[in-house]
């Protein structure tokens, strides 16, 4: 049964601003997700884009947004095959586990100056 779906937009060239503050970076990208995005040179500031805007709906689709969730403990990798997966950690795996949910599905898109994002949580 599903029961959540959020969706979000982030435009690109907010992102842009962030990557050359590590800091900031730091604070709303785990380690791996910023490793994993440096070696796409220029498609970098798309995929952290695409990364934020999963986090964003993860937080819609929990039905409480974001409020008390570290942003960093949600983390969007790509499996070898490309496709992305949402892990959850501390504070965010709390959240999920309050929801009920225990399957995430996501689907990330973006071009030029926009990248959008879709998770859909499900109780099987």
């Amino acid at each position: 049964m599903i029961t959540g779906i959020g969706i979000d937009t982030v435009h690109v060239k907010r992102i842009k601003r962030w990557y050359s503050n590590l800091k900031l970076m730091e604070r709303f990208f785990h380690s791996e997700e910023i490793a994993a995005v440096t070696s796409r040179g220029s498609g970098a500031a798309l995929s952290l884009a695409a990364r934020f805007a999963a986090k964003e709906a993860f937080g819609k689709a929990l039905g409480t947004g974001l409020s008390g969730i570290i942003l960093k403990d949600i983390v969007v990798i790509n499996k070898n095959n490309g496709k992305p997966e949402i892990q959850v950690y501390g504070s965010a795996r709390t959240a999920l586990e309050k929801s009920g949910a225990n399957t995430m599905h996501i689907s990330l898109t973006h071009e030029n100056d926009s990248a959008i994002a879709m998770v859909v949580l499900e109780r099987t």
